[in-house]
């Protein structure tokens, strides 16, 4: 008997050293291959699209809790429970998503999280006056048996999207989080937006609308009469917030990452901030001079590839929400 134990303790032992070493493969975690088959990722979109319609409809996040995460769940779910609290009756203008002609880039790669990219055309064009935008979403997997996700959605006109990097079988390239060929590795990126915002620097960011100007724009805003407004963003990009991105043709990469930002705005004695029915439901404390809003911050941007020496980040689309707000 006492034999035996020590046969078993020294399979065991070698099991995790075989394990530990990466020589053991599980479910395919080290075998590259694929992230999702077509099929599999039309009935993601499919799926993602019924549970998005019915939160819509009924203002309820439980109904689409399990098909959003990261940036994008944490936007759309407060989304969903402020709206469920002014509108508890739900939305009385509902009109479901539709999101067809799907183009995928699905990349091949190995272990988790395991993720692609839909590029769709939406319905809700009609609705801003245009026909050429296309709703581009991320869907990622941590686990054999969790669900398609979606982490991360952008809206970019037609011509817009890049050209992806794919094999002699279609499949995509992903861009690795630490990834030297690029100007930029996509695990910076969120640190460095949230810099850049603070203080100009790291400069590597094309001028525009999610940079320079926005930064133009908290200056404006950030002494008012009666009214300062102080912003402090700090970077997301752990568990469910990783970035996530796809090689491009040209050797560069689209990436989207999430970062999460404060505003504070404080009135003068005798005034106080005002606060909308949306951030009011989502809201804890009481304003007497100062209003405190969490937002998340979901960026698009495209990153050319090493060796380039200005306009290495460029901010494609930004998609923002407030996911919490503290009266004081």
């Amino acid at each position: 008997m006492r034999r035996l134990g020590r046969v078993a303790t020294a399979l065991v032992t070698t099991v995790l050293a075989l394990t530990a070493s990466g020589c053991v493969t599980v479910h395919g975690e080290l075998e590259v291959m694929p992230t999702a088959t077509n099929a599999e990722a039309e009935r993601a979109l499919k799926d993602f699209t019924d549970a998005y319609n019915a939160a819509d409809k009924a203002y309820d996040p439980a109904l689409d809790a399990g098909r959003v995460t990261g940036a994008l769940g944490a936007i759309n779910q407060a989304g969903l429970k402020s709206r469920s609290i002014t509108n508890p009756g739900g939305n009385p203008d509902h009109r479901p998503l539709e999101l067809t002609d799907a183009r995928f880039a699905i990349p091949k790669k190995a272990g988790w999280p395991r993720w692609f990219l839909a590029d769709t055309d939406s319905n809700r064009d009609a609705d801003q006056g245009a026909d050429d935008n296309r709703w581009v979403l991320v869907f990622v997997r941590n686990g054999p048996d969790q669900l398609w996700e979606v982490a991360y959605l952008t809206i970019l006109s037609a011509d817009g999207v890049p050209k992806f990097k794919t094999d002699q079988d279609g499949w995509a390239e992903p861009a690795e989080p630490d990834s030297t060929a690029l100007a930029v590795a996509p695990k910076n990126l969120s640190e460095e937006y949230a810099s850049y915002l603070q203080t100009g620097k790291p400069a590597h960011f094309t001028a525009g609308p999610h940079t320079s100007l926005w930064r133009e724009e908290r200056q404006k805003v950030a002494l008012r009469p009666g009214l300062s407004t102080q912003y402090v963003d700090q970077p997301l990009d752990t568990g469910d917030y990783v970035p996530l991105g796809l090689t491009t043709q040209d050797g560069g990469a689209l990436v989207f990452f999430a970062t999460r930002f404060y505003d504070r705005q404080t009135a003068a004695p005798g005034y106080r901030p005002k606060v909308s029915e949306e951030v009011r439901a989502l809201m804890t404390g009481e304003v007497r001079s100062a209003l405190t809003k969490e937002w998340v911050s979901s960026q698009a941007v495209l990153v050319k590839p090493a060796g380039a020496t200005s306009d290495q980040v460029t901010i494609l689309g930004r998609l923002q929400g407030v996911t919490s707000a503290t009266g004081s």
